[in-house]
C-alpha cells in the first residue's frame, strides 16, 4: 500500500511517496521538478515508483497544470484527488470570508503545522509562514481557528518589480546587511527585511490578541534564506505541505491509514 502526495506550487512540483496515508508514514521516495518539466515525470522518476494506492495533491498553479500532472499519472490506476479549502478539516476551522477561496497551500500548511504543534505539547497560537514565489503569513489561535493572513510578494517578485519600474536597478546578487552600502546589498536586504517585518508584525498581532507567545513555523523553498534575519523564534519545516496532506489523507482514507 502506497500513498502519493503532490505539492504543485507556482514554480515547482514536489512529490513524495509514503508507505501509508497517515502522519508518521515511512517516506519511500521523493522528488522535485520545475513546472516546465512535468511531462518528463511519467517516463522518468514516476516510472520507477510502485503504483500508489491513493493520491492527494495541493495545487496553486491552475487547472491547466493540474491536467498536465494528471496526464502523467495515467500510468497508474489511481484516482487523483486535490485539496480544496473547506469550513473545517484536519483540526483547523476556516475564518476566511469565503472559505473555499483560501489557497489550498495555505490551508494544508496550517493543518500540517497544527498537527506538528500538538505532537509536541499543548495547544497554543501559531503563525505559519510560507516563503516561495509569494509569501503568506497566517495566524491561528490556540483552538485551531484560522484568524486571517497576509500575502506579499516573494524575493524574486519584489526585485523584478523594482527592476522593471526603476531605471538603473537590476536583480542583485547581494548580501543581507544591516547597513547596506551598495545597491545589490540594499535590494537584497530590503526584500529580506520586508518579509521578516511582515512575519514579526503578525507575531505581534497574535501575541496581543491571545495574550501568549505564538509558535512560529516557516516553510517554502526560500525559507532557509530568511533564518538569519528573523527576530521571532521559529521552526523551519521543509515538508509542511506534505505533513498536512498526510493528516488529510488519514481522514479521507481511514481504512488504509
Amino acid at each position: 500500500m502506497t500513498f502519493l502526495a503532490i505539492d504543485v506550487g507556482n514554480t515547482r512540483l514536489k512529490w513524495a511517496m509514503y508507505d501509508a496515508p497517515r502522519p508518521g508514514a515511512r517516506l519511500l521516495a521523493d522528488g522535485v521538478c520545475f513546472l516546465e518539466n512535468i511531462e518528463k515525470l511519467g517516463e522518468g522518476d514516476w516510472a520507477r515508483l510502485p503504483a500508489p494506492t491513493q493520491m492527494l495533491g495541493c495545487n496553486v498553479a491552475g487547472d491547466a497544470v493540474k491536467r498536465r500532472v494528471q496526464e502523467q499519472m495515467e500510468l497508474w490506476d489511481v484516482a487523483p484527488q486535490w485539496v480544496i479549502a473547506s469550513a473545517a478539516e484536519g483540526g483547523i476551522t476556516n475564518g476566511y470570508d469565503h472559505p473555499t477561496r483560501l489557497g489550498p497551500d495555505r490551508w494544508v500548511a496550517m493543518i500540517g503545522a497544527r498537527a506538528r504543534l500538538l505532537a509536541k505539547g499543548p495547544p497554543r497560537p501559531m503563525v505559519v509562514v510560507m516563503v516561495g514565489t509569494a509569501v503568506t503569513v497566517e495566524a491561528v489561535d490556540a483552538s485551531g481557528h484560522f484568524l486571517g493572513g497576509l500575502i506579499l510578494p516573494g524575493h524574486g517578485i519584489m526585485l523584478r518589480a523594482l527592476e522593471s519600474g526603476t531605471a538603473g536597478l537590476h536583480v542583485p546578487t547581494g548580501e543581507v546587511r544591516c547597513f547596506p552600502t551598495n545597491t545589490s546589498d540594499a535590494l537584497t536586504s530590503g526584500g529580506t527585511f520586508a518579509i521578516a517585518g511582515a512575519v514579526d508584525c503578525m507575531v505581534r498581532h497574535l501575541r496581543d490578541k491571545s495574550g501568549e507567545e505564538p509558535a512560529c513555523f516557516m516553510t517554502g523553498g526560500a525559507g532557509w534564506k530568511m533564518a538569519p534575519s528573523m527576530s521571532s523564534q521559529f521552526e523551519l519545516v521543509e515538508g509542511l505541505i506534505f505533513d498536512g496532506l498526510l493528516v488529510l489523507a488519514q481522514s479521507r482514507y481511514p481504512a488504509a491509514g
